[in-house]
């Protein structure tokens, strides 16, 4: 028997329904999903079902950034799984910040580097994953989503690996793969991946793109994140040359970039020529853009967001979100006070991965001021952040911030060039009140 015929002989021992693949899940187990595509629907609809009913006890179920309803997002099933077993996030999306709200889901804190070490530590009992059809040899890719579960499992030698297997999830190259002999089990569920749908760039998402891409030079190393800045900044970098990708994500402005001959990956340092990230989330043509690309690399968190890795490019431009600032330089990204909105995903990794860059920048951005509920108008730089907020990124670390009223530069420099720093680019109408604030606070 040929070593082909071999591996589809072992798929066709391993395929099952989702409802008995399940069953390969001890109780007691840590187990984990990916983001976004990622995530098996088909396995986490028997999976919810099997942990509602008290089948399945004692395990605790990692997930994050869900951009597919299931099971596990009516709150029935959840109050039913929450009597035998636990459910955690590591990024709140939408329906994370949902269920955390309501308490039905619980928030576990990490950079996004960390966490495959975070659980050889802890341990994974179980993985579910979508996959691309086996190939010749026996091996499966994860496409768009290795981000932190490939490195889960590679950390973790012997778990139980459930895959669903997605015809839609395209074959990308770096390290992403499992064979067949690796698998406990296979189902097959061919649905489209989710499509991210296009958000209007505003007015002043344009000009903080502007003050941004007007400090990227040739040749710079671009991590973007997911949102309309980040499309703002790459909007205005179509006059730059040579630049390449070493990002978290992979979004639709990189292909526009590079079909404008702006991102050609020749000055990278490390793996030139080479798009590396960890999972990508867009439109259909960005997944086809990736499919059998030998340009494009996914692997997991633990490669890409690696400081050090991030540090071996020359120039890089690191750039991301933040919800408040203090006049310290203390930057709430991923909490609104007490209430979790999203995650500190690997924004202090490519924060501490540009400032090892040799003329590496890290900007965090955010609109000055925000509207409540009552229609009135608040700063998002304030004298000192909400009570009980998470800080994300420590005023030790942050480098630049950047509003639609222009750039702020705070590494290296005391609390009086801060304050007069963050004042400059707040909204008019507050500053005045965070000068008062800051004298009263003794900062200046």
């Amino acid at each position: 028997m040929s070593l082909e015929l071999r591996w589809k002989e072992m798929y066709c021992q391993k395929l099952m329904a989702p409802e008995e693949a399940v069953k390969k899940i001890p109780d007691g187990v840590f187990m984990a999903s990916s983001l976004t595509n990622g995530q098996p629907p088909a396995l986490l609809n028997a999976l919810a079902h099997r942990m509602a009913s008290g089948e399945l006890k004692g395990v605790t179920y990692m997930c994050s950034l869900a951009v597919r309803p299931t099971e596990l997002h009516k709150p029935d099933v959840i109050e039913q799984i929450n009597k035998y077993n636990t459910l955690d996030a590591m990024y709140g999306g939408p329906f994370e910040r949902y269920f955390i709200d309501q308490g039905l889901y619980s928030y576990i804190p990490h950079r996004l580097f960390d966490g495959p070490m975070m659980t050889a530590r802890v341990g994974l009992g179980a993985a579910v994953i979508t996959v691309s059809p086996m190939d010749r040899h026996g091996f499966f890719s994860m496409g768009t989503n290795p981000d932190y579960l490939y490195g889960f499992i590679r950390r973790n030698p012997g778990c139980v690996i459930l895959a669903e297997v997605n015809e839609h999830m395209p074959r990308t190259y770096g390290n992403n793969y499992f064979h067949i002999s690796e698998l406990t089990a296979v189902v097959e569920n061919n649905i489209p991946l989710v499509a991210l749908p296009d958000i209007p760039i505003s007015e002043k998402d344009e000009l903080i793109g502007q003050y941004i891409a007007e400090r990227v030079p040739d040749g710079a190393c671009l991590q973007l994140g997911i949102g309309t800045i980040p499309n703002a900044v790459a909007k205005h970098l179509r006059n730059k040359k040579d630049l390449g990708i070493h990002s978290e994500m992979l979004c639709d402005t990189m292909i526009d970039l590079y079909e404008h001959g702006v991102i050609t990956g020749t000055r990278k340092q490390f793996l030139p020529r080479k798009w590396i990230a960890c999972f990508a989330f867009g439109s259909q043509r960005l997944y086809d853009f990736m499919a059998e690309n030998p340009m494009v690399e996914m692997h997991d968190s633990e490669f890409v967001n690696d400081p050090y890795n991030i540090g071996l490019n020359d120039n890089v431009v690191s750039i991301n979100s933040t919800l408040e600032v203090d006049l310290t330089g203390q930057c709430a990204s991923e909490a609104i006070g007490t209430r979790q909105y999203s995650g500190a995903g690997g924004q202090m990794d490519f924060i501490e991965g540009a400032w090892r860059s040799r003329g590496g920048q890290a900007f965090l951005a955010l609109y000055s001021t925000y509207t409540d509920s009552k229609g009135e108008m608040h700063s998002r730089i304030v004298p000192t952040l909400a009570l009980g907020s998470m800080v994300t990124t420590t005023r030790n670390d942050v480098q630049y911030v950047v509003t639609e009223f222009g750039v702020a530069r705070l590494k290296g420099f005391d609390l009086r060039r801060r304050v007069k720093e963050l004042i400059s680019i707040a909204h008019p109408d507050f500053r005045d009140w965070l000068k008062s604030e800051a004298q009263r606070l003794k900062y200046i």
